[in-house]
């Protein structure tokens, strides 16, 4: 099973019947796949619509339907499209119970950086600020290293997302509680010890009794 894989299995299990679920661009997107079966949530795209599907087939993809990333996604019995200035609403108004997110730093105060790319050019934070700023849970997705660079780190060097704590940064290796009192390690991958996984982060990482396994 590969690293995208184990994240999203992870990240889907965090999501309640009911709720209305915001999937980011790129790794967010695999969560879908992923809910127990039977298990009914709204996915929202920020583009405009809600009942986010997986397509049965290729051949069923249409070009008015796509999510965060712009890759074409099906719609669910039921399912509403809808402007931006709705779907912006919806996210402003505090509607979202869980936005899930990538991420390219993450620090010990729970701050998330995730739109500026370095050295790249990029056409402004999108909707990121108001997800992270206002839906109910914040969860982030992403590896816990980048080319052998950590992504969680005393304090992040690049832009911020929002001054907002997330609540939840799930990665291959470990699933993180930001909290007042810095970083809590919940959970290890199997075949990890917290040795390891501190070895790889940046920021300091508390641990309060047993450590359970994803």
């Amino acid at each position: 099973m590969d690293d995208k894989t184990v994240i999203a299995r992870r990240v889907a299990r965090e999501l309640k019947p009911g709720q209305l679920v915001n999937l980011g661009i790129g790794l967010p997107t695999l969560v879908s796949r992923y809910l127990p079966e039977g298990m009914e949530v709204f996915f929202q795209s920020e583009n405009g619509l809600i009942g986010m599907g997986l397509l049965p087939d290729k051949a069923f993809a249409s070009r008015d339907l796509s999510d965060a990333g712009g890759g074409p996604t099906g719609a669910m019995p039921g399912s509403a499209a809808f402007d931006s200035a709705f779907s912006f609403g919806l996210i402003r108004g505090g509607h979202l119970d869980v936005t899930v997110l990538g991420g390219l730093q993450v620090d010990e105060k729970g701050h998330l950086a995730n739109w500026m790319v370095p050295g790249q050019m990029v056409p402004g934070m999108g909707g990121a600020m108001d997800l992270v700023t206002c839906a109910r849970r914040v969860i982030v997705s992403m590896t816990h290293t980048a080319k052998g660079k950590a992504k969680i780190v005393p304090c992040c060097d690049l832009p911020l997302t929002s001054m907002r704590r997330v609540d939840l940064i799930v990665t291959e290796l470990a699933v993180i509680e930001p909290t007042g009192g810095g970083l809590m390690l919940r959970e290890i991958a199997q075949g990890t010890t917290v040795e390891e996984v501190r070895a790889v982060t940046a920021a300091r990482l508390h641990v309060n009794g047993e450590v359970a396994t994803m």
